[in-house]
């Protein structure tokens, strides 16, 4: 009888630990079916796929640096295209007034030549001779 005795409170301990096992699993699976839990795990999968495609994006960016930025450039110049059509033609004016102002400033002015100045010149010439 103390066999099946013993038998007994083993089947017993094996039955409570297979019945603490069964509710800690069930409880895991409660919580991970929380809705909290859900949003939680779902924010933190939609996070980890930005990451991936911010890092993707820097490193394409790093690759193909040149083609990107002029590509960016075009988009830009593409989005603002009304206001540059209408603020062009005036701009345009200004940056040319602007540089014939400059070329203006730097040109030596002609004089006409002085009729003195090139018989001194003549006068020197022969004298040499």
């Amino acid at each position: 009888m103390p066999r099946t005795r013993n038998r007994l409170i083993a089947a017993a301990r094996r039955s409570m630990l297979q019945r603490a096992e069964l509710h800690r699993r069930l409880d895991a699976a409660r919580a991970a079916l929380r809705p909290s839990a859900l949003v939680d795990r779902g924010k933190y999968r939609i996070g980890e796929a930005a990451d991936d495609a911010a890092h993707a994006v820097q490193e394409q960016f790093r690759n193909n640096r040149l083609p990107i930025a002029i590509a960016a450039a075009a988009g830009a110049i593409w989005l603002l295209r009304e206001p540059i059509r209408e603020h062009a033609p005036k701009l345009a004016r200004k940056v040319q007034d602007l540089a014939a102002d400059i070329a203006g400033h730097f040109r030596v002015p002609e004089e006409p030549a002085d009729e003195d100045d090139t018989e001194e010149l003549e006068e020197d010439n022969e004298a040499v001779r």
